[in-house]
């Protein structure tokens, strides 16, 4: 079935065809990773990360965990969005006075533009690990909002518009640790600062590799009858956890309505550089390109906490194989 599909034309997208012998609607990079280990200098792993379109090129906020062993967001700039050179410092926030902010650290950012302005949602510290939400106009000056969240919050995604003139993100409250257990919650807001109207989106455990954790990923792509949102999921197994991709489709208005939950996973470690790093046997989707005219998609997703790759599919398979395979 055709979707109508809202976004840009990006011509540049990189892309690679369904591969013949792959039946999953999501399909791997033949080149990955496309950032290994010690990519610059100061940085161990760059991973879980969140890439855009920006003036003919692409752009992004990259977690890259330190020789501190610290992990901080950093710029990184594509001409073809494989190939990034990054800035040798990490990104300063500054308070709405313009005081520099000193961050103890920050990881996992989501990137969404609305209107004129890009948001970064990332995890970061106030009396624990919860929800920081910085913007820019021009990835040269960034801004924090003061404390949005209550710890503990992790896995921040924020719908690109408005909807019924309120922002909406989701979130899974946690705690100060690894998180043995986590639903996906939706909140609104009229000014991106006061966040309330919590509501529940989807509890974990329906299927196997949901049956630990659940969490949001990129940003959620808009359909013409939905929302299209990729997430993550948990399972726990002998040899610890694993982490998976997965996909729903929730209600174009009422974004805390799930229409379709796929049972199966669309993607889960079985490379090499997926199986084997420094956090083994994890997928962690951070951000996808949309190119509007053909359908095309090209996701973002951390390997093994290690690395960061590509998979690449078509918003009309992808729905389709959700829709099929959805108990819902």
């Amino acid at each position: 079935m055709k979707h109508q599909i809202y976004g840009e034309e990006l011509k540049n997208m990189p892309y690679e065809s369904h591969p013949q012998g792959c039946d999953s609607p999501i399909w791997r990079y033949s080149k990955n990773p496309i950032i290994k280990v010690n990519p610059f200098k100061g940085a161990s792993r760059v991973f879980n990360s969140a890439v855009m379109a920006y003036q003919g090129e692409f752009i992004g906020v990259f977690r890259a965990d330190t020789n501190t062993g610290i992990p901080y967001l950093f710029l990184g700039r594509s001409k073809d969005g494989i190939n990034f050179t990054f800035d040798e410092k990490p990104i300063v926030f500054h308070d709405k006075d313009g005081n520099p902010l000193k961050m103890e650290y920050g990881y996992d950012p989501r990137l969404t533009e609305i209107d004129d302005t890009y948001y970064i949602i990332f995890c970061t510290s106030n009396h624990g690990p919860t929800l920081g939400i910085g913007k820019t106009k021009d990835f040269k000056y960034f801004e924090l909002v003061d404390n949005p969240f209550l710890p503990f919050n992790r896995n921040g995604v924020l719908f690109p518009r408005k909807i019924n003139g309120q922002y909406y993100m989701l979130s899974r409250p946690s705690d100060l640790g690894h998180t043995p257990f986590g639903d996906i919650f939706v909140s609104s807001s009229p000014d991106m600062r006061f966040w309330g109207e919590h509501k529940l989106v989807l509890k974990r455990a329906w299927s196997w590799w949901t049956s630990l954790k659940i969490g949001g990923g990129p940003a959620p792509i808009e359909l013409d009858d939905g929302w299209l949102i990729f997430i993550h999921g948990v399972t726990n197994t002998c040899n610890g956890y694993v982490y998976s991709i997965g996909a729903i489709i929730v209600d174009k208005d009422d974004v805390s309505k799930v229409k379709y939950r796929c049972d199966d996973y669309l993607l889960t470690p079985t490379e090499n550089y997926e199986i084997s790093g420094f956090v083994p046997n994890v997928v962690f989707p951070t951000s996808v390109l949309v190119d509007g005219a053909s359908g095309r998609i090209a996701m973002y997703y951390g390997a093994a906490d290690s690395y960061t790759c590509l998979a690449f599919g078509y918003i009309d398979e992808l729905v389709d194989y959700i829709k099929k395979h959805s108990t819902i």
